[in-house]
């Protein structure tokens, strides 16, 4: 590797703050935000909208759209009458 043109590796703090979670890993994210870890060491942290700790997916609590009768439904609400296809009287 060329010395020089690669971003700096480092430990860095991620937070997620709707789920009050946050997580130490390796990163070339830079922030200008620190905060003390658990071992006493301050890292810089990054703050993120979603993480395993807040997305439906890994959470469960994710909405289940139902997709069986949508086209009735639709239809029920903006569906053809009576009279779709006759020309206007």
């Amino acid at each position: 590797m060329k010395k020089g043109i690669h971003p700096v590796y480092r430990p860095v703090v991620f937070r997620d703050a709707s789920a009050n979670y946050l997580f130490l890993t390796r990163s070339t994210a830079a922030s200008d935000k620190t905060v003390t870890w658990e071992d006493g060491a301050t890292y810089p942290v990054v703050d993120v909208d979603v993480s395993s700790a807040s997305h439906p997916f890994y959470t469960g609590r994710g909405r289940i759209l139902d997709t069986a009768g949508r086209v009735e439904r639709f239809n029920q609400r903006y569906g053809r009458s009576s009279r779709a296809g006759q020309p206007a009287a």
